[in-house]
C-alpha cells in the first residue's frame, strides 16, 4: 500500500463537507436542549441514537457550540466504548486547539500524543474495548468519504470476527492496486526485460511452469491465475513481505475465487476480498473475516511457491513462461518501484504491535504451512546456502534454501538426511547419492520421490501477530 502523504488535509476537508454538509439547512439549537439537533436529524435523547449523534456531532458539526457541548458530554459520560471513534478519526482530521486530544487521553486515561499510529497500536492491545453500537456505520461513512466503494465490505450489521475498529486505510482507494487476471505470460525467450540476479515468484503445477517477477507484483500484489490447470491467486502483501499461493477452489462452490486489492489493512496485512461476495479476507491466513462468508468455514489451501532469481528459475525451468509487461497497466516496472525504500528500511509502515521480539519486524522469515503443522525458520539460517532437518507436526522435514534470493523449499524427508552441492542448486546429496530438487518433490536416483511442501517467505511481523507463540528457529 502507498503512504499518500498528502491526503490527510485534503481527507479532512472532504470528511467534513460529506459528513456535516445537513447541518447547513439546520436551525440554530434549541436554548432549551442542551445539544439541539444534530448534523444527521436524530434528537439527542432517541434511544441508541444518542452516542452515535453526539460523536458525530463533536466531529462533525459545523457549529462550534454543538460541538463542545457534544464533547464535553461525552467526556462526562465517560465510558471508553467511542474511543475507537475518536481514533478513527484522528487520522484525517485537523484538531488546532488540542481539545479532541484532551478529550481522548482522558477517556482512555492515557499520556499518548497526538500520534495516529501510537493510537492505533494502544487500541491493539486494549482489546476489552468494545465500540458503541453504531460505530460500524461510522466508520463505514469515514471511509466512504475517501471512496465510496468502502461501502461494498463495511455497512451496518456486517458480520465479522476482526475487530471493525482495527481496520485502516492503506492510501489507496478499493483496486488502487490493481490485481492481474489471466495476465498474459510470453515465452523466456521473450524475456528480455529481465536480469539474472531478478527475483520472480516461481510456480509449477502439472508440469506448466511460471514466472510471476516481483518488479510487475510490486504494483499489483495480486495475481488470479490458471497454472497446471488449477485456478490460483497468489496474494502478495509488499507490507508483510508475504507472497502466499492459494488454490481458490472450495469443495461445494461451483466457481473458484477470484481476488482483488481493497485498499484496507489489518495490522499492515492487506485484507483482500472475493469478487462474488465482497467479503474481506486475511491475506496471510487465507481466511474470510468481514462480510457474508464470515460465519463459514472456508479457509484456503496453501499450495507451494518460491521467491527464486529468474536465472535459477529458468536454469531449473527452461520451458517456463513469464509475465508480460504488457499488463493493460500503465506502471514503472523499474525493478525497486514502487517499494525499493520500504523494503530497504527496518521501519513498518503503519501500525502493529509487535510483541514477539525474538526477530526484529522486518526480518525474513521461512514460514511452513502444512495445513495445522506451522513453523517458521529465519532466512539467515540459509546464508551461503543450506540444507535443515527439523521436525514438525509429527512430520521430519529439510528445508532447502539460499538467503542471497530468499529462496527456501521444504520437503518431507523421510527420515533422510540432505546436504547442498556446492553451485549446484538443481540436486541435493544424501547418502552419498544425488537427488533431483524440483518444485513438486524431492526425487532419487532409483525413482524415490520425497513430496514438497507448502510455505513462503514473510516479514516476521507478519507471522506473529497471526500466529502468535508458534515455534520458529533462529539458530
Amino acid at each position: 500500500m502507498f503512504r499518500m502523504t498528502r491526503f490527510p488535509a485534503l481527507l479532512a476537508g472532504l470528511l467534513l463537507f460529506l459528513l456535516a454538509a445537513p447541518l447547513a439547512a439546520q436551525p440554530p439549537p434549541d436554548p432549551g436542549d442542551p445539544f439541539g439537533e444534530d448534523p444527521f436529524g436524530n434528537r439527542f435523547g432517541e434511544p441508541d441514537a444518542d452516542v452515535d449523534a453526539l460523536v458525530r456531532t463533536a466531529f462533525f458539526s459545523r457549529n462550534s457550540a454543538q460541538r463542545t457541548r457534544a464533547l464535553r458530554f461525552l467526556v462526562e459520560r465517560d465510558q471508553k466504548d467511542v474511543i475507537p471513534a475518536f481514533i478513527a478519526v484522528m487520522r484525517l482530521l485537523p484538531d488546532e486547539d488540542g481539545r479532541l486530544l484532551d478529550a481522548l487521553q482522558r477517556l482512555a486515561r492515557a499520556n499518548i500524543p497526538r500520534d495516529w499510529k501510537a493510537w492505533t497500536e494502544w487500541q491493539e492491545d486494549h482489546t476489552e474495548i468494545r465500540p458503541y453500537r453504531g460505530f460500524v456505520s461510522f466508520k463505514a461513512d469515514i471511509l466512504a468519504g475517501i471512496d465510496p466503494n468502502f461501502r461494498d465490505f463495511l455497512y451496518r450489521g456486517v458480520r465479522h470476527r476482526i475487530r471493525i475498529e482495527e481496520i485502516v486505510w492503506g492510501g489507496v482507494t478499493k483496486d488502487g492496486i490493481p490485481a492481474l487476471v489471466n495476465a498474459e505470460q510470453i515465452p523466456a525467450a521473450e524475456a528480455t526485460y529481465l536480469t539474472d540476479r531478478e527475483l520472480v515468484f516461481g510456480v509449477s503445477i502439472n508440469g506448466d511452469s511460471r514466472a510471476y517477477p516481483l518488479r510487475i507484483l510490486d504494483w499489483h500484489e495480486m495475481f488470479n491465475d490458471v497454472v497446471g490447470g488449477v485456478p490460483v491467486s497468489l496474494a502478495y502483501c509488499t507490507l508483510c513481505g508475504s507472497g502466499i499461493l492459494f488454490d481458490t477452489r472450495v469443495p461445494g462452490r461451483r466457481k473458484p475465487f477470484v481476488f482483488g486489492s481493497s485498499g484496507l489493512l489489518y495490522r499492515s496485512n492487506k485484507l483482500m476480498y472475493d469478487t462474488e461476495t465482497e467479503s474481506l479476507w486475511n491475506q496471510f491466513t487465507g481466511e474470510p473475516v468481514v462480510g457474508e462468508l464470515t460465519e463459514s468455514d472456508i479457509v484456503l489451501k496453501v499450495l507451494p511457491v518460491v521467491i527464486t532469481s529468474w536465472k535459477d528459475w529458468l536454469a531449473a525451468h527452461p520451458d517456463t513462461t513469464v509475465l508480460s509487461l504488457d499488463t493493460g497497466f500503465d506502471r514503472d516496472y523499474r525493478p525497486g518501484r514502487p517499494y525499493g525504500q520500504y523494503f530497504a528500511s527496518p521501519e513498518l509502515m503503519f501500525p502493529v504491535v509487535v510483541r514477539d521480539r525474538r526477530l526484529d519486524p522486518k526480518d525474513r522469515i521461512f514460514v511452513l504451512r502444512d495445513g495445522k503443522a506451522e513453523m517458521a525458520w529465519a532466512l539467515s539460517l540459509f546464508e551461503g546456502g543450506a540444507a535443515l532437518h527439523d521436525r514438525v507436526g509429527g512430520r521430519d522435514v529439510v528445508l532447502i534454501g539460499d538467503a542471497e534470493f530468499e529462496t527456501v523449499r521444504a520437503y518431507d524427508s523421510g527420515g533422510r538426511t540432505f546436504n547442498v552441492v556446492a553451485d549446484d542448486p538443481a540436486h541435493v546429496e544424501s547418502g552419498g547419492a544425488l537427488w533431483s530438487v524440483s518444485e513438486d518433490a524431492l526425487t532419487g536416483p532409483d525413482g524415490e520421490t520425497l513430496l514438497r511442501l507448502p510455505g513462503h517467505v514473510a516479514y516476521w511481523f507478519a507471522y506473529q501477530s497471526y500466529h502468535p507463540g508458534k515455534s520458529v528457529r533462529t539458530e
